[in-house]
């Protein structure tokens, strides 16, 4: 992560700078200064979520051995095969 603020910070951060720009009341050197704010928090926030998701794919072994990426709470029979193994090839 680029930032070192949590989730939870960069969301406070976001929804303060969206609030800031729905008063309509700042001026526009202001809002542009907020709206870039907005962005970098809104990019963390992304940067979060997907350090989450990947956190939460669970690696698991088939019957053959191949590799197979389940992600949390998903049925056995969505995974999906890595790249690069014999039934990803093959489809």
């Amino acid at each position: 992560m680029s930032e070192k603020i949590s989730f939870e910070q960069a969301l406070a951060q976001l929804e303060e700078c969206v609030a800031r720009l729905e008063t309509g009341e700042i001026r526009l050197e202001e809002a542009l200064h907020t709206f870039e704010q907005g962005v970098k928090a809104s990019r963390v926030c992304a940067e979060w979520l997907e350090h989450t998701r990947k956190r939460v794919q669970v690696l698991t072994a088939a019957e053959d051995g191949e590799l197979l990426i389940s992600a949390f709470g998903q049925e056995e029979d969505e995974d999906v095969a890595l790249p690069g193994d014999a039934a990803a090839d093959r489809s």
